[in-house]
C-alpha cells in the first residue's frame, strides 16, 4: 500500500493505542477491524513516543519483580539509544532542507 491509501490515523500512537481510564493502553475497536492494524501499531511503537511507552513498560516490569536490575539497565540503555538516534535523524533531516 502507498501512503495515499493509508488513513490519517496511521502510526499515530495516541489514536491507535491510547491510554485508557485504567492507566493502560488499549487498541480501539475501530482499529481492531482495520486491515492495517499490525503495521500501523508497529509504526506507532517504533516512533519516539512509542519508545517512551516501552521505557515505561520496562519500569513497570522491574517494579513488579518480573525482571532484574541488569536486564532493566540493558533494555533502558537500548531504548534511550534508539530515542537519541531518532532525535539525531530528525535533526539531520531539518538541516538538509533548504
Amino acid at each position: 500500500m502507498t501512503g495515499a491509501e493509508r488513513p490519517g490515523c496511521y502510526g499515530d500512537l495516541e489514536t491507535v493505542f491510547p491510554m485508557g481510564k485504567d492507566d493502560l493502553r488499549h487498541t480501539p475497536l475501530d482499529c481492531l477491524q482495520c486491515p492495517l492494524k499490525t503495521d500501523c501499531l508497529r509504526r506507532a511503537m517504533a516512533a519516539r513516543d512509542g519508545l517512551k511507552v516501552k521505557d515505561a513498560m520496562v519500569d513497570r516490569a522491574y517494579g513488579a519483580g518480573m525482571m532484574g536490575f541488569w536486564e532493566r539497565w540493558s533494555r533502558k540503555k537500548t531504548i534511550h539509544n534508539r530515542i537519541k538516534e531518532k532525535a539525531r535523524s530528525k535533526d539531520a533531516g531539518k538541516k538538509r532542507r533548504p
